[in-house]
């Protein structure tokens, strides 16, 4: 076994992402307060084609020094917009038919092995603040709760291990299987 060189990943280039991007995925950030964690969920944008990201409150936005170290690029490929309020991006997508999937733990949580995204459906997944999660406020307009099984003695995963986890059950569910 030996690790594959920079030239056999098959890197694409930011403007192929941006064509090739999942048109129906989206992520929403509300409140997240590390620069370094909104760096890296551009990050993990990136690896899983996310087409845009929707910073919200008081989420950093790009260009910043803090976010640039972990995103290594991806604020290039990632296309985002910056929404003061958490609700005013939710109602810009779903008046572009987005179903609103909140990742939380609710009192009407799907688990996530029993979430079964459908290819023709258009997804916004919100990821709340590291301390606190998503905002109350937001939750009445959201489509589906989700949440991620945990058993420890913390229930609660690092936004951006949240993200991953989330995305590629997605992707395994959407694109790797169907």
């Amino acid at each position: 076994m030996r690790k594959l060189e920079m030239d056999e990943l098959n890197r694409i280039s930011s403007e192929q992402f941006k064509q090739e991007a999942n048109h129906g995925l989206v992520l929403i950030l509300d409140n997240v307060r590390s620069m370094n964690n909104v760096g890296s969920l551009f990050r993990t944008a990136d690896a899983f084609k996310v087409a845009k990201i929707y910073l919200c409150g008081v989420t950093a936005t790009p260009p910043h020094r803090e976010i640039h170290k972990t995103a290594l690029g991806a604020t290039d490929s990632v296309a985002w917009e910056y929404v003061k309020e958490t609700n005013e991006a939710i109602l810009i997508l779903k008046n572009l038919d987005y179903q609103i999937v909140v990742v939380e733990q609710t009192d009407q949580s799907v688990y996530l092995q029993n979430f079964e995204p459908q290819k023709e459906e258009k997804y916004a997944f919100i990821f709340g603040n590291e301390a606190f999660g998503v905002s109350d406020e937001v939750l009445p307009l959201c489509d589906i709760g989700l949440e991620i099984p945990q058993f420890g003695t913390k229930h609660s995963f690092n936004i951006v291990v949240s993200a991953g986890i989330v995305l590629w059950h997605y992707a395994y569910q959407v694109e790797l299987t169907r």
